[in-house]
């Protein structure tokens, strides 16, 4: 199955997995740490689910990167662009201290997408 990746590959792949889908489960599920700083940075309510649902499709996507390469290298892309786009809503409503969350969430997306090159 994963043959043509090394060890850290699929390890840091998994993580970044499982973290996507934790914060797209999370938006799902309107825990109150993700959607109060939703609502404060001015993020419509009508596009919770859709951002969620971001989420977890590039959480998938990485985990069919595990059998088809070119899909979880796409979905890593996918996933760097949503946070890279977290971080420029959290700094526009100027909720700075909040700017390393996003970031956090973005670290392994960006070492997956490293790792398969």
């Amino acid at each position: 199955m994963f043959t043509e990746m090394s060890t850290t590959a699929v390890v840091v792949t998994a993580v970044a997995a499982f973290m996507a889908g934790f914060s797209g489960a999370s938006i799902f599920f309107r825990a109150k740490f993700v959607v109060e700083p939703l609502a404060q940075y001015g993020v419509p309510q009508a596009w919770w689910n859709w951002l969620g649902a971001a989420k977890a499709a590039g959480a998938v996507g990485l985990v069919v990167g595990f059998f088809v390469p070119v899909v979880g290298t796409l979905a890593a892309i996918g996933l760097v662009l949503y946070f890279a786009g977290a971080v420029v809503t959290v700094l526009r409503a100027r909720a700075y201290g909040h700017a390393p969350f996003p970031l956090v969430y973005m670290a392994p997306a960006i070492a997956a997408l490293a790792l398969t090159w």
